[in-house]
């Protein structure tokens, strides 16, 4: 089977900062790192190196190639995503000294996927893939629409959170993945808490504490391992990717999770973005609390 993964692709420019800037504060930086980033690029990744198959739908500028060619070396089918005159997104991202992060996103080429391209990706897709959307592109609605009249099992990672976005796509979703702060967000938008959704499989995430499953509202705790902490950036897709790599190989939920939170939890001890996602073998070999 295969994931197809209608996301963005940034070039994630980390500084390493002593503290988070505040309102107005100037601040020298430590270090920076580009890296391949975008919470798309970073599932096809965190998938493609879980074992899956993935197809990735997006675009990128002229200034593009290089995510291209990082993406296929690291697995990833890239030959859905097109080249279009505007430049490619970007993340500047500060890291502070306990890994906590803020993020500045500039959408640039991942706002320019036509419905053209979409259609002939998805022409391909057979019943029973997995497709996922993240709100870091256009075009998700359609997407989520075409997903399931194609029998397709329709995931949703609802960040960068936004109500509307998240409402739009509800009625065609099997799985919502998203954080304890964006649960509370939807609850309060909609008057509806995770249990109320009709869908089908929701995941959240609860960071240091793990992640919380529901399973037509009835909820499963998966404690999260206990490491030290360096950079938090590109933990969620890194678990969102392990998640749908395990569904589509078919792997019980409770496995599935467990293995998801692992590969989170190697994560955060490293600094980087798509470029530092631990493959299977790491995974499964790591010693962790």
């Amino acid at each position: 089977m295969t994931i197809w993964n209608l996301g963005s692709i940034n070039a994630d420019m980390i500084y390493d900062v002593p503290h988070l800037p505040g309102p107005g504060e100037t601040l020298s930086a430590n270090r920076l790192d580009r890296y391949l980033g975008g919470k798309g690029a970073n599932m096809s990744v965190a998938a493609a190196r879980a074992g899956a198959q993935v197809a990735h739908i997006g675009a990128v500028g002229p200034d593009g190639r290089w995510a291209l060619d990082r993406m296929t070396e690291y697995g990833v089918d890239t030959r859905h995503i097109t080249g279009v005159e505007v430049p490619t997104g970007h993340a500047i991202i500060a890291v502070d000294a306990q890994g906590e992060n803020n993020i500045i996103l500039f959408p640039g080429s991942n706002h320019a996927i036509t419905q053209g391209q979409l259609g002939q990706a998805l022409s391909s897709a057979l019943q029973g893939d997995v497709l996922v959307m993240q709100n870091e592109t256009n075009l998700q609605v359609e997407s989520a629409k075409m997903g399931r009249d194609l029998g397709l099992t329709v995931c949703y990672a609802a960040a960068p959170f936004q109500a509307d976005a998240v409402q739009a796509v509800l009625p065609y979703l099997d799985f919502l993945i998203l954080n304890e702060i964006e649960a509370e967000q939807l609850q309060q938008a909609t008057g509806q808490s995770v249990t109320d959704l009709e869908v089908e499989h929701v995941i959240v995430t609860l960071g240091s504490k793990g992640a919380r499953y529901y399973h037509r509202g009835a909820a499963t705790d998966f404690p999260a391992h206990k490491v030290k902490a360096v950079d938090t950036t590109g933990a969620g897709d890194t678990f969102t990717g392990y998640v749908l790599a395990g569904m589509d190989r078919g792997m019980p939920m409770a496995q599935v999770i467990s293995q998801a939170n692992r590969a989170a939890a190697l994560m955060v001890t490293r600094h980087g973005t798509a470029d530092v996602i631990p493959d299977l073998k790491e995974v499964r070999e790591a010693r962790l609390d």
